[in-house]
């Protein structure tokens, strides 16, 4: 029996080195740097749209997870930022954070009753939902209160509710209903035009006319979310950028106060009568600096003796820095960052025009106001009253971004292979149109 010798390189030819021939020589040549740049990026993007592991519920779980600890840190940075000041006033240093607690507790219930559902049932609620968010927008004009200069809550039975923050969620909704049902008539601007931007023009104005520029800039940011992803041609952002920043530069000169934090930032000094706009953002930059690579250690903060106007809110994000260092502050980036790489895989994996405009629109939402509260704090935007989603004290801002999570999730549930989906919760009957294959294909066996 002779065996099967096992494979083998070839002999070199005699006066001839082995393999280095220009075969081997070219094989060996580096490729070019724009080749490399160019396979890198694929690799990039590739990576970020997680092909394929959508269908393992890797992405489900890890909006899931990053939503959860940023909620989880968010209450517990609310504790130790406003116990010294609800000391001071004579209140239970746990009373914010119980109220964040349930708030959150609540959040996350409708959060997981949300992800069980049909996202395409939501269609139903679209117009209920934008005309209640702007009769109650209206509605606190009348008896709403005034905060710092603001007036966007209305008090229910000691309960403060922020009409404007349900308003974020009610317009992405009834954005991507009415931009799905126009499709192809997008490319032509009277469909651009009515009735997607006059009534966010009207959600913006009653937001504005409460004196609440950062609300109304997220606002802004959500409406071109919803054109940029129903696929409307480049050309009318540049326009309405235009219009936008004439508008911007209006409200601006017409507001005292708007000048002042604007110049403030810019030159660093105080305003003319002698208002120092950057004391709440130069207080913030110190916690930042204070804090070091780890911080001064959780609940040990300086800055949030009152230093920091609206520690607990707005300023968090340098309450973060200071006690918990760059580490935390790093650790809170690379939670929004999976947050969003996750709901980002979630977008591009959309084939239906609805589904891709409310979950993109929910991420810009989301990941820009986040940039924007953060870029305040660092000092690279003038002061804007935006608060850092999911960390920032205020139940109405929880409450809806929790919702909205929900809702990017019930569409990530559908990308999951059957077998290791989460089950529904709610069963609704079908309606007419989905009974129509059904009955076909019985129609057929019975033929």
């Amino acid at each position: 029996m002779v065996s099967t010798p096992t494979r083998r390189q070839p002999a070199g030819r005699p006066g001839r080195p082995t393999g280095t021939g220009s075969t081997a020589t070219k094989a060996k040549r580096p490729a070019p740097v724009t080749v490399r740049l160019r396979n890198g990026y694929r690799r990039f993007w590739s990576a970020l749209e997680g092909n394929g592991t959508s269908r393992n519920g890797s992405t489900y779980y890890l909006i899931l997870g990053s939503t959860l600890a940023l909620t989880a840190i968010g209450i517990m940075m609310v504790l130790s930022a406003s116990s010294v000041e609800s000391i001071a006033a004579g209140k239970s240093p746990y009373g914010d954070a119980l109220k964040q607690g349930m708030f959150a507790g609540i959040g996350i219930f409708t959060m997981f009753v949300l992800s069980r559902i049909n996202v395409v049932w939501l269609k139903r609620l679209a117009w209920p939902a934008i005309i209640a968010a702007m009769v109650l927008l209206a509605l606190v004009q009348v008896v709403g209160a005034e905060v710092n200069g603001n007036k966007n809550w209305i008090d229910l039975g000691g309960i403060t509710f922020q009409p404007s923050e349900a308003s974020k969620l009610a317009l992405a909704l009834w954005m991507a209903t009415v931009l799905a049902m126009k499709g192809k008539l997008l490319r032509r601007w009277q469909h651009v035009f009515v009735p997607a931007i006059p009534v966010a023009v009207i959600v913006i104005g009653l937001v504005l006319i409460g004196n609440d520029l950062g609300t109304a800039m997220i606002i802004m940011m959500i409406a071109a979310a919803a054109l940029f992803f129903a696929g409307v041609p480049l050309y009318f952002f540049g326009i309405a950028g235009l219009l936008g920043a004439a508008g911007a530069a209006v409200m601006a000169i017409t507001s005292s106060n708007r000048m002042c934090r604007i110049t403030s930032w810019w030159t660093g000094e105080s305003c003319a009568d002698g208002i120092d706009a950057n004391y709440q953002a130069t207080n913030g930059l110190y916690g930042l600096a204070s804090g070091g690579w780890f911080g001064v250690g959780l609940g040990q903060s300086r800055q949030k003796y009152s230093w920091i106007p609206e520690a607990h809110n707005d300023f968090i994000f340098a309450i973060i820095g200071e006690e918990l260092g760059l580490v935390g502050t790093v650790v809170v980036l690379i939670l929004f960052a999976i947050l969003g790489a996750a709901i980002y895989r979630v977008v591009v994996a959309q084939e239906d025009t609805f589904h891709r405009v409310l979950a993109g629109t929910i991420m810009v939402w989301l990941l820009g106001q986040a940039t924007v509260n953060m870029s305040v704090v660092t000092g690279l935007m003038p002061v804007i009253g935006v608060p850092l989603p999911f960390i920032s004290y205020g139940g109405s801002a929880l409450l809806m971004s929790l919702c909205a999570i929900g809702v990017v999730l019930s569409l990530a549930r559908e990308q999951m292979a059957p077998a290791i989906r989460p089950k529904r919760m709610l069963k609704f009957k079908a309606t007419g149109r989905e009974k129509a294959p059904r009955n076909k294909k019985s129609a057929r066996k019975r033929a």
